[in-house]
């Protein structure tokens, strides 16, 4: 697996503009899962803001399947929150949790929930590999 550089920037809440580097990371296996990634101030404090998305192009009728096989409690051990976003090419999951300041502990948690997800990914590829009829209209 190659490992893939991801920098978390700060996100001002009002312009949407990326202010400062927060940190950069070294994450093993997130070949094209990570869609995108920043650190925004909420309520809850500093939170971490992970669009993760499919590690393929998709043939139109996965879209949909892909969201109803995809088990989002996968990555419940790691996250405060995940949400579907439909309005992309492919489906994207957006996940929260607190911004860690310690650059070790913020690798380590973003490699497992790349890791979950992968897994989770693959679990669905195969258990929707021949549902093509059941999503597409006749």
């Amino acid at each position: 697996m190659e490992e893939t550089a991801i920098i978390v920037m700060l996100r001002d809440a009002e312009t949407g503009f990326l202010d400062k580097e927060l940190g950069c990371y070294t994450i093993e296996g997130s070949e094209g899962v990570i869609f995108q990634i920043y650190a925004q101030e909420q309520e809850q404090g500093l939170m971490t803001v992970l669009k993760l998305s499919c590690d393929k192009e998709l043939q139109d009728w996965e879209y949909e399947a892909i969201f109803d096989y995809y088990d989002t409690d996968v990555l419940a051990t790691w996250v405060d929150s995940v949400e579907e976003e439909e309005e992309h090419i492919n489906p994207v999951w957006r996940v929260t949790f607190p911004f860690l300041e310690e650059a070790g502990e913020m690798e380590e948690k973003l490699t497992a929930i790349v890791k979950a997800h992968m897994q989770e990914l693959e679990s669905v590829y195969t258990a929707i590999a021949d549902k093509e009829d059941e999503y597409c209209e006749v």
